[in-house]
């Protein structure tokens, strides 16, 4: 299973510090457009980032027609070869996840864990609300069967 920067709807504000500090950490400028991590309003109060979550066998790589995007088999991250990409999209329209943005020169950005950096992906460590963890689709299944029965719990109290 390959870890990947989720984000706890419950916590996360919407403060874009996650993108700033990424397009920070990967183009040395606070330019949200440049970020690989994107945060979306979901509802009038519910904000949620959204970035790679390094499919197994990720339809973007797969779509690519010039081949510019490869992936790690050991950690699943994905690799843009900026002289191949020509922003032609075709990867983001086969994302679920909405996950790739196509960058202004043009090419695409792809959340690569920070995997130059030892202390693991930046937005983590800076987000202020600690919305962002690294987690896998397991324990995030987990997460939401627990809370599926508190849930059940809490509905099943409320009718006695």
């Amino acid at each position: 299973m390959h870890k990947f920067v989720s984000v706890d709807i419950k916590k996360c504000s919407g403060c874009r510090v996650c993108e700033y500090i990424c397009s920070m950490d990967k183009t040395k400028a606070f330019n949200p457009n440049h970020s690989r991590i994107r945060v979306s309003r979901l509802y009038p109060h519910t904000n949620a980032a959204l970035n790679c979550r390094l499919c197994e066998d990720a339809p973007c790589v797969t779509a690519c027609p010039r081949k510019a995007l490869t992936q790690t088999e050991e950690t699943g991250v994905i690799a843009v070869n900026d002289n191949l990409c020509n922003g032609c999209g075709w990867c983001v329209k086969v994302c679920d996840f909405g996950a790739i943005a196509i960058d202004p020169k043009p090419t695409v950005r792809i959340c690569d864990l920070c995997s130059e950096r030892e202390e693991g992906p930046c937005c983590i460590e800076w987000c202020p609300e600690e919305a962002l963890e690294l987690t896998t689709n397991d324990i995030l299944a987990q997460k939401a069967r627990i809370e599926a029965i508190q849930r059940l719990e809490q509905a099943s109290g409320e009718n006695r």
